[in-house]
């Protein structure tokens, strides 16, 4: 478990945390180029799909980290309200990570898709190309839901430092420091 006296995450979920963060920056921009832009490069679908496997087993590493190590106390300042909404937060971005990867890869297994730089990923499912067009909306909706919760996160911790001035964006960028 974490130290008591220590409200900052452990440098290594902090790196893996930042990995994750990178790998959807990455990820957004090339999955809404790729469902709207006729002819995009196949190398952009490739990097997708192993993009999104790197997130998953990101994700997996991250929840063991966490379940083994636990994280830091909430910060102090936190109101009933803002703790509860924090837990609710991680927790459901762990969720939809999960299965937006996961709905991803099956995505590619059942519309056999599986080919990224001369590999071939290995198939969860058989082809089924009725099955995937379904599966791919689900991810499309799942994704859409994990961008908006990841803002979501993003404007809670820039009110945290921006606003209230408190330590917690000093939980994951321990430079950050308290404002007030």
């Amino acid at each position: 478990m974490q130290s008591p006296s220590s409200h900052a995450y452990s440098p290594v979920a902090r790196t893996l945390h930042w990995l994750t963060v990178l790998a959807l920056a990455y990820q957004l921009p090339i999955g809404v180029l790729m469902v709207n832009v006729k002819d995009f490069p196949g190398f952009f679908y490739s990097s997708h799909k192993v993009f999104g496997l790197v997130i998953l087993a990101l994700v997996i590493v991250r929840l063991g980290y966490r379940l083994l190590h636990g994280a830091p106390p909430d910060e102090p300042t936190l109101t009933g309200f803002e703790k509860l909404a924090s837990h609710l937060t991680h927790w459901s971005l762990y969720g939809l990570l999960l299965v937006v990867a996961f709905l991803g890869w099956l995505g590619i297994s059942t519309y056999d898709a599986r080919e990224v730089f001369g590999f071939t990923i290995p198939a969860i499912a058989a082809k089924d190309q009725a099955f995937a067009e379904r599966v791919f909306q689900w991810h499309k909706i799942g994704a859409i839901a994990l961008f908006l919760l990841a803002g979501l996160h993003v404007a809670a911790a820039l009110m945290h430092y921006l606003i209230k001035k408190d330590g917690v964006m000093a939980r994951m960028l321990p430079g950050a420091g308290r404002r007030s």
